[in-house]
């Protein structure tokens, strides 16, 4: 499955098949979340929370992905990741774009 953030593949023409999306929810476990919270004092990258927000986006891609090929999509153009926090220590993120056939 193609998947670019431009609303065009070069060189194909496009048929729509709709908008698909992938979600979840993630969060880390108390251990990690309390550690997290005593680099916020020293500062620096909180290590935990990047591979959290990562093991996230590559989750909502999957399923992003999953329902374009349900829907027999070539690839998904236009395809944006969007997150926020959904309560301490959890955060949602969400991956979408416009499914695609080749013509």
């Amino acid at each position: 499955m193609l998947l670019v953030n431009i609303d065009h593949i070069p060189g194909r023409e496009l048929e729509a098949l709709g908008i698909v999306k992938g979600t979840v929810v993630q969060s880390k476990n108390f251990g990690k979340d309390f550690m997290a919270g005593m680099k916020t004092l020293v500062g620096g990258e909180i290590v935990g929370y990047t591979e959290m927000i990562t093991e996230a986006r590559q989750i909502a891609t999957k399923r992003m992905v999953d329902e374009a090929e349900r829907l027999g999509a070539d690839a998904v153009v236009n395809v944006r990741y969007g997150s926020s926090s959904v309560m301490q220590g959890a955060a949602e993120v969400i991956a979408y774009g416009t499914a695609v056939k080749y013509r």
